[in-house]
């Protein structure tokens, strides 16, 4: 994030949302992009109705949220006063929440096991609704973190496919806080490519701007945008 970006965020409810879209547009410039091919993303976790209104009034669409719990409490609400947002779930899936979040979400950037495929499936079917879904990456191989090897991901997203019938639409990585992210975001490409996926959940806050250079369709930003959480 750009330190125009920084200061952005204090001076008004949509200042960090318009510093991200000029960061947006010039990175799509130099990539020689079109700006309509990279969503926004905006990550309003742990933010209340009374943060996100304003960012909505300023135009935005798409938010991106971590729970499904927390976005159940808050998004219902929001939804039925504007009727066109969009909502991601970015972070973990519990195959037990498969149903609420089928049911809530339009796009889903964390199928990264088995189990959650099987639940995902089973809803998709029975409620006759489609989300969006990509495939979490582990491109650090982090114990701690959630997605799938680089080593397994054709594997697995041929398992989603023929297995479990899923349309997969892209793949979502978190490169490691203490490594570059570039090596992570170009083997992310590298892995949608080869397997006919055309969307790239990558890159945040600090390095969306990058992240837009190795393809990222969907930028995942939220304290450039709402602000630090507290």
């Amino acid at each position: 994030m750009t330190d125009e970006s920084s200061a952005a965020i204090t001076e008004g409810p949509s200042a960090g949302l318009d510093a991200v879209e000029r960061e947006i547009v010039a990175a799509c410039a130099q990539a020689r992009r079109d700006r309509a091919s990279v969503t926004l993303v905006a990550v309003s976790k742990t933010f209340g109705a009374d943060a996100i209104v304003p960012i909505i009034a300023a135009g935005q669409r798409v938010f991106g949220e971590n729970r499904v719990q927390e976005a159940k409490a808050k998004w219902p609400g929001l939804m039925s006063g504007y009727g066109d947002l969009s909502v991601h779930l970015i972070g973990p899936l519990q195959s037990n929440k498969a149903k609420e979040a089928v049911a809530l979400f339009d796009a889903i950037h964390s199928v990264d096991r088995p189990s959650v495929c099987q639940a995902l499936a089973k809803e998709i079917k029975s409620q006759s609704r489609h989300p969006e879904l990509f495939v979490q990456l582990n491109t650090g191989e982090e114990p701690q973190k959630a997605g799938v090897s680089p080593a397994e991901a054709d594997g697995f997203i041929a398992a989603c496919r023929e297995t479990y019938g899923l349309a997969i639409s892209g793949v979502m990585c978190i490169p490691p806080v203490d490594e570059a992210p570039a090596p992570h975001f170009a083997l992310t490409a590298k892995i949608a490519a080869r397997n006919g996926l055309k969307n790239l959940s990558m890159g945040m806050s600090a390095d969306f701007a990058l992240a837009i250079q190795f393809g990222a369709t969907h930028v995942r930003v939220g304290s450039a945008i709402f602000g630090h959480r507290g």
